[in-house]
């Protein structure tokens, strides 16, 4: 067999093998030469080792993954595979092993850094794809809803939801063959994740004699998953939105002789536990963390001594904003790392005494019923009582993960076969749309969701009460036709996956595309980009309400000034554009005002979690991202109150320096393992959270940009070969390589580079990997 790897103009990758399996391994080896140092973070996050080389920042997130039990479920996953999945799988990760040596010489973050590259087990694709995702779904709002109720009231509950701050989202659209030039489908749109550097995105064309796929991989993992151009069949995902994780408040009772007990339905029942060592660089000693799952899962907050043995350690600007990564156990034997150890966990030493009583140990939770006010539990003072919240999830529990359903989707020819390979998918739930050169439309939710209490979707809930249980068989999955309009919209908003959710994004995004849409018959891939670049900001609607009720005569000259400059601005959040500069300079006065309000004082306090969790946990955040909602006057703040807020930040931004243009402070802020030091150079972006260009900020508190365009893509089934794609940077995750950030200057202006499909137009590389 041979393997051939051919290059177009920016460096993609197109691959050729004699059969899928070979193909496989030749995807693995590409991507460790190209991108090894983001292959060895990501090994490295989905078992909980990053902070042997990265240092303090990362060691929250190991925490969280070796209690979540992340890598030991990625093995259940891996274990249940079907044999011809579980040896495709095998292959890519044998060509990840065979080419990270090379790649690691490419790469300066190993020397940098002192690490040195590891083996990949047949499990870490999967282990790397649990991590990527654990956080989509959000499940510390949870921990959100819980504090507001405690805190404001069991009626402001969802206050701050009103179709979701800060949900994580994109844009899809499918186009029939009644809207184009062509006549044939068109599938387009851009994923908005937090932007990394190297991307989380990487353009690739897989071809053998079963299947020729282009399309955007995830690096560390085989196949297609989200988005692929097939030739005959095109497909996309955007989230659905759908909850599917729960939390449990769970009674634990450590009992003298070193057992740990669960308080569930039908009474006390055993948990497991042990203990497992996180190293840390630079760190004066070790967090040995105990590590405990109940039969409703892992222990996430409150496993004792987590806390004070530095297991809230990491701040929120790195793992907890990064909202990828990491997955849990022990890589023993890889003598790998520099610094603090070898980058790999310990043996776990057993939980017998291991750490000191935290009786009430998850802040607001109340002690169980039959303890103490000393923690001592009521069957004597050796056995200690305290509470803790535990994580349940579809892949924990099931075993699976759907990665069956790749392959599949490799070689699928039309949406009945993309729709029958997605009948395996669980997590993540997402929005599928595809279409095929017949004019096939698909348009569905794939993915696993349980049938339990509505509660459970709401809040932390009790483990002990049996309604809680999740039942036997998922929901059933909706799924809709594409409509005499000839289009359809995925955006994240309220839709096809409603019953499925609680808290979606705004309609506003979705709402806007459709508009566009519906403007043309004649739908090109070159003419997507006007929608893709649209920097038009339906939710200003609101604050500029606000403000044109503002009584003019109570302002001074240069209040009034801003508020002219304001009522006459076009909502373009264009990057040159010193009105959308001065709308976002208001907009953050009257967030960080409204913040301030006595209503929210008890809010304001740190939530007592896990600092991992606080992005979702803090007020400021919260509020500038649910201003829309706040400013209608539904929420504690009164109306005058709110006027005078407005009022106020008028002032207060008249008073100052003119506001910049927006791209001026709207910059790009990507996540990197090893940030630049430079960080000024990243440019200025346009567009804002719920603009159809998303690129999101934290109004109030920073103007940078972590969450953006992770790619953006129009598939065409007249002509593959018309179709079109971007990433934020480029195909290299090397510094210094020519394709590294060649794609910049192109995502920025929200162009689209050419997909290359004829062989005879690549370069072919000379390669030792062919075998007789």
């Amino acid at each position: 067999m041979s393997i051939e790897v051919f290059r177009d103009a920016w460096g993609v990758p197109h691959l050729r093998a004699a059969d899928p399996r070979e193909l496989a391994r030749a995807q693995g080896l590409v991507t460790a030469r190209d991108r090894a140092w983001q292959l060895e973070v990501e090994r490295h996050r989905a078992q909980g080792t990053s902070a042997t080389f990265l240092g303090a920042a990362e060691a929250g997130w190991d925490v969280f993954v070796r209690q979540a039990r992340l890598a030991d479920t990625a093995r259940r996953c891996h274990d249940r595979l079907d044999a011809e999945t579980a040896a495709w799988v095998r292959a890519y990760v044998d060509g990840v092993n065979e080419g990270l040596a090379e790649g690691a010489r490419r790469a300066p973050e190993f020397a940098a850094t002192g690490l040195r590259p590891g083996r990949w087990e047949p499990w870490t694709p999967l282990a790397v794809w649990l991590s990527t995702h654990i956080l989509f779904a959000g499940f510390p709002t949870k921990l959100w809803r819980d504090r507001v109720a405690a805190r404001l009231g069991e009626e402001w509950t969802e206050l701050f939801a009103a179709d979701g701050p800060g949900t994580a989202g994109s844009n899809g659209w499918l186009l029939s063959g009644a809207r184009t030039a062509s006549g044939a489908p068109l599938v387009a749109g851009d994923p908005h994740r937090f932007i990394e550097a190297p991307g989380v995105y990487q353009q690739i064309r897989l071809s053998c004699p079963d299947y020729d796929v282009l399309g955007l991989a995830v690096p560390g993992v085989p196949g297609l998953p989200h988005f692929g151009h097939a030739g005959r069949v095109a497909w996309a995902i955007t989230n659905a939105m759908a909850d599917y994780q729960d939390l449990y408040r769970e009674r634990l009772r450590r009992l003298p002789d070193g057992r740990i007990e669960a308080l569930g339905p039908t009474g006390w029942e055993p948990a497991t536990a042990h203990t497992e060592t996180v190293r840390v660089r630079g760190a004066a000693a070790p967090v040995r963390v105990e590590v405990v799952e109940t039969a409703r899962g892992p222990v996430i907050i409150g496993a004792q001594g987590a806390f004070g043995a530095g297991g809230g350690a990491g701040a929120a600007g790195g793992a907890g904003a990064h909202a990828a990564g990491g997955g849990g156990r022990r890589e023993a034997g890889t003598g790998e790392g520099a610094g603090a150890g070898a980058g790999e966990a310990t043996e776990p030493d057993g939980a017998a005494g291991a750490f000191g009583a935290e009786a009430g140990g998850v802040g607001d939770a109340a002690q169980p019923d039959d303890t103490g006010a000393d923690g001592t539990g009521a069957d004597g003072p050796d056995t200690v009582e305290w509470e803790a919240i535990s994580l349940r999830h579809p892949p924990r529990v099931t075993g699976e993960l759907g990665f069956a359903s790749l392959p599949a989707l490799l070689r699928a020819r039309s949406v009945g076969e993309v729709d029958r390979a997605l009948g395996a998918w669980v997590e993540p739930v997402n929005v599928v749309q595809a279409a095929d050169v017949d004019g096939g439309l698909l348009h569905r939710v794939a993915g696993h969701v349980p049938v339990r209490d509505r509660a459970n979707a709401l809040r932390v809930v009790p483990a002990w009460e049996a309604r809680h249980a999740w039942a036997d068989a998922p929901a059933p999955l909706p799924r809709a036709e594409v409509g005499a309009e000839g289009y359809a919209v995925m955006a994240n908003a309220r839709g096809l996956a409603a019953p499925l959710g609680v808290e979606f994004a705004p309609p506003h995004r979705a709402e806007r595309i459709g508009a566009l849409l519906a403007a043309s018959d004649a739908w090109t891939p070159a003419a997507t980009a006007a929608v893709h670049t649209d920097t038009d900001n339906p939710s200003a609607r609101r604050l500029l309400e606000r403000i044109g009720a503002t009584d003019e005569a109570a302002l001074s000259p240069a209040a009034r000034r801003v508020r002219a400059t304001l009522l006459g601005w076009d909502r373009r959040m264009a990057a040159d554009s010193t009105d959308a500069g001065l709308y976002a300079a208001v907009r953050g006065a009257v967030v960080r005002r409204t913040t301030a309000h006595d209503a929210f004082a008890e809010l304001r306090e740190p939530a007592p979690y896990p600092e991992l969790f606080q992005p979702w946990l803090a007020l400021g955040p919260r509020v500038g991202l649910a201003l829309e909602t706040l400013l209608t006057g539904a929420g504690p703040v009164p109306a005058a109150e709110l006027a005078r807020i407005v009022r106020e930040a008028l002032e207060e931004v008249g008073a100052g320096d003119p506001p910049p243009a927006w791209g001026v402070t709207h910059r790009l802020a990507p996540w990197q393992a090893l940030p630049d030091e430079d960080d000024a150079s990243w440019p200025g972006l346009a567009g804002d959270q719920d603009c159809v260009l998303s690129s999101s900020s934290v109004p109030g508190y920073t103007d940078r940009s972590a969450r953006a365009s992770a790619a953006r893509y129009v598939w065409d089934l007249a002509d593959r070969e018309r179709s079109r794609w971007i990433v934020p940077f480029g195909a290299s995750g090397v510094p210094g390589d020519p394709h590294h950030r060649d794609q910049l200057p192109l995502w920025l202006r929200g162009e689209l580079a050419p997909v290359t499909t004829n062989w005879t137009h690549l370069v072919k590389e000379d390669t030792d990997d062919e075998q007789d």
